[in-house]
């Protein structure tokens, strides 16, 4: 069943019972009201016969009594023994009544066989001789029968006009709600089968929950276009990093094939080559892995940055023999994070700085307004203005001739910045020509630094 189908018969079904329930309780209502004041009306007209009754001792009874006789009912005296001495009616079936003597007076409402309403009282009252009769009055309710038969038409009428209205405006309202939710499926069909990124117009439209959905739906589409071009560039980039040394492998291969028997120096060439493209592949393979690995949630516990760059700058300091030097503001400069990570920042930083300078490196820690700032500085030839905007996008590299020399797949600092965004921190550089490269790393404090 569609929602619109839905939302149109629950509507109806709503009103409809709200209606019969509205319509019942005035007709059952109306039918009470008029049942007890006609009650009311025969009581005071039993008063009545009694009172004359009593003041006219020597007027003939059934005389009497036919001159107070309802024109729908019947009045008659029951004595003790059950008999009746006066009978007075109009028509024979209004003597259909049970035939009841009582010392109490009682007034109530019956239905006869035919489900006609009547109302009947019953009074003792002393009789001629000074016996006590029961005089009993009824009266056939003809006129409220008939008048609950027009209420009866008149409320279906009522609730027939009152329903069409609510189907109409169910319809109108179905309409309303789900025309946009209909845009948006038709809007994704249309994504689906055409490949598209198409969005939905949100312009002149009221600010409800509608339109919320519609402007996330539209901010959805832009990420999702966004990640997916990024993804296309990164695979695009990948393969091309990896096409050169798999071409560099495949020809030394087919090298070694033609040569390498009669030719020693050519095996050893060959093999160095292919060992050297074979490493450079993993550490590219290695560097993606890790780029996609620090997206994800990672242990994140209290750390000490200055003592984790000094520990990071004797293992370069061993391993390359340059002179890096450090500066420590404060002792226990203490950060939140994923150890592992925070110290693949600083090897990345450092290890970009020794490629670039044959000069000695600065590396400095030191707090300011809440954060722990790392400074790596190093004194080569710069990065040009035109390239700062791009120096941390993935396989960017200023100077690929050089780069791959040094055997940078330009993942190194992508991975830096991705892994310091992660942290809450920020990744900058400032450059000058012939001057020197400064990355800053900012992280916030961990409590109670």
């Amino acid at each position: 069943m569609k929602l619109r189908t839905k939302i149109q018969l629950f509507s109806s079904l709503f009103m409809l019972i709200l209606i019969l329930l509205v319509t019942i309780s005035i007709y059952f209502w109306f039918s009470k009201i008029s049942s007890d004041r006609d009650l009311e009306q025969l009581s005071e007209q039993t008063d009545m016969i009694v009172r004359t009754l009593n003041a006219n001792p020597d007027i003939v009874a059934r005389e009497l009594l036919d001159a107070f006789l309802p024109v729908h009912g019947m009045i008659r005296v029951i004595h003790e023994d059950g008999k009746v001495s006066v009978t007075q009616y109009k028509q024979k079936e209004y003597t259909d009544l049970p035939i009841t003597f009582t010392v109490n007076e009682s007034q109530q409402i019956i239905t006869d066989g035919d489900g006609i309403k009547v109302a009947v009282i019953a009074r003792p009252m002393i009789w001629k001789d000074g016996e006590i009769v029961t005089l009993q009055v009824s009266n056939h309710l003809l006129g409220l029968q008939e008048d609950m038969r027009t209420l009866f038409y008149v409320l279906v009428a009522v609730s027939v006009i009152m329903l069409l209205p609510t189907i109409i405006a169910g319809g109108l309202l179905s309409r309303f709600l789900l025309s946009p939710i209909q845009k948006l499926i038709q809007t994704m069909k249309e994504n689906i089968r055409n490949k598209d990124w198409k969005k939905i117009d949100v312009q002149n439209r009221s600010r409800d929950e509608l339109y919320e959905m519609e402007s996330t739906f539209n901010e959805m589409i832009d990420y999702l276009k966004a990640n997916f071009e990024k993804q296309e560039i990164f695979v695009s980039n990948a393969s091309h990093e990896l096409k050169t040394p798999i071409s560099i492998i495949k020809s030394y291969a087919q090298l070694l094939d033609r040569r390498a028997r009669e030719n020693p120096e050519v095996l050893n060439e060959s093999v160095q080559a292919i060992e050297s493209e074979a490493d450079r592949m993993q550490k590219l393979v290695e560097q993606m892995l890790l780029l996609a690995k620090n997206k994800n949630e990672s242990l994140m516990e209290k750390v000490d940055l200055a003592a984790l760059c000094e520990e990071t700058i004797a293992t370069f300091a061993g391993a390359y023999k340059r002179d890096i030097q450090f500066h420590q503001m404060v002792n226990g400069i203490h950060v939140k994070g994923n150890q592992d990570q925070l110290q693949q920042i600083i090897y990345i930083l450092i290890d970009n700085a020794l490629k670039y300078s044959q000069d000695a490196v600065k590396l400095m820690v030191f707090e300011h307004d809440q954060q722990a700032i790392i400074k790596v500085t190093d004194y080569g030839k710069g990065i040009p203005e035109d390239d700062l905007a791009h120096i941390f996008d993935r396989f960017y590299r200023i100077d690929k001739a050089r780069t791959r020399e040094t055997g940078g797949t330009g993942l190194g600092l992508s991975i830096a910045k991705s892994i310091a965004e992660l942290h809450q921190g920020d990744l900058s550089v400032t450059s000058k020509l012939e001057e020197g490269t400064t990355f800053t790393l900012k992280l916030p404090l961990a409590m109670g630094n």
